[in-house]
């Protein structure tokens, strides 16, 4: 015996009675909703959070801070990173198309390279946006920067 062959003991589980049949059914009338109100009613459905009229947690809880609309999100790429993408693939540029085409970013977002690591080779790095201290170690190696 194992998860999927166990079943109920017999006699256990009971066939649920078809609601609204008529009154000889046991299950006719009101069909089991009772009498008035907007859960007896076809069509009925309670908006998500609804908690019967008490105040749902979504209000209760506090908020805090401010949610700035016009932030702007960048993907940050490291020295590190681009050193390791230069050595396994011998590049002399890197792009925001090179970086697609390795994973490393969605063709949506906006890319910026900072400065943890070393970087030892030239190359040319495309991105929209740079770090202080990664601008001036790809100057400090002899490579480039353009922003996009």
């Amino acid at each position: 015996m194992n998860l999927g062959n166990l079943k109920p003991a017999t006699g256990s589980v009971k066939s649920k009675k078809r609601i609204g049949r008529g009154q000889g059914s046991g299950r006719g009338g009101t069909s089991t909703r009772g009498h008035k109100g907007a859960q007896s009613r076809s069509g009925h459905s309670t908006k998500i959070g609804f908690e019967g009229g008490q105040m749902p947690l979504q209000r209760r809880v506090p908020k805090f801070g401010f949610k700035n609309p016009n932030r702007v999100e960048y993907v940050g790429i490291n020295l590190d990173v681009l050193q390791g993408l230069v050595e396994k693939y011998n590049l002399t540029a890197i792009d925001f198309d090179t970086l697609r085409s390795h994973g490393l970013v969605s063709k949506n977002d906006l890319v910026k390279i900072l400065g943890r690591g070393e970087l030892t080779s030239k190359i040319e790095v495309k991105a929209h946006a740079f770090s202080s201290t990664a601008q001036k170690s790809i100057e400090a190696a002899g490579g480039s920067i353009v922003k996009l």
